[in-house]
């Protein structure tokens, strides 16, 4: 059974030793949403073998060049990730010839081009090059709730808030679900992209004041 809770989870920033905890979450997030869906044709078999090798090479990429992520715990039971894209470093994961070669023997050639391009289309609606982007992120099954995603948005708020150049946070979604939660969140669109018969929203946050948290 899902597990909501309004008491605070604890937070802390991940590192790779979190890889097949942070994987295996992710996975279950992108498995059922509709972006992954279109980009790797959820009605072509080998689907679920797709988003598991996607998330592989995206979490993998991300914890070896040393990129932020922060975890909500309960009970030291992970329960919620954000992967962090800091602006001087957001473009260097797709951008390895490395890492395509490696999607490309996971997703084939036609996955990693809807990716390649997709992941394009969102960068060139960012407003400027001085934001954090969320690249993934997502909350357990078994923990779910819009109070938990608000106090995964509130830590990474506040975690890039302590950037003093930072002016903000972009995400971006194609869950319809998902937009008057952003909203509420204090989240603006800046942008649409056409994926077929999904249209994903880029989002954006300004750099707020730094509120609570609780924090590991």
């Amino acid at each position: 059974m899902p597990q909501t809770s309004t008491t605070a989870a604890e937070v802390r920033q991940l590192d790779g030793g979190y890889a097949r905890e942070t994987r295996a979450l992710l996975y279950q997030t992108y498995l059922v949403d509709p972006t992954f869906a279109y980009l790797f044709e959820a009605d072509r078999p080998g689907f679920e073998r797709r988003v598991r090798s996607t998330v592989r090479q995206l979490v993998n990429q991300h914890f070896l060049q040393d990129l932020p992520a922060l975890g909500l715990f309960f009970d030291d039971r992970l329960a919620g990730v954000a992967l962090v894209a800091p602006p001087q470093r957001r473009l260097g994961i797709t951008e390895s010839w490395a890492w395509q070669w490696r999607m490309m023997l996971g997703t084939g050639v036609e996955g990693t081009r809807r990716y390649l391009e997709y992941h394009h289309a969102v960068q060139e609606c960012i407003p400027s090059d001085a934001v954090h982007v969320l690249p993934l992120m997502g909350l357990h099954p078994d923990f779910q709730g819009p109070e938990l995603g608000e106090q995964l948005l509130t830590a990474v708020h506040n975690w890039c808030a302590q950037d003093p150049t930072s002016e903000g946070v972009v995400l971006d979604t194609g869950n319809p679900r998902y937009l008057a939660f952003f909203e509420r969140q204090g989240y603006t669109q800046i942008g649409e992209v056409n994926l077929g018969p999904v249209v994903e929203h880029v989002f954006f946050h300004p750099s707020p004041e730094t509120v609570g948290y609780a924090q590991g």
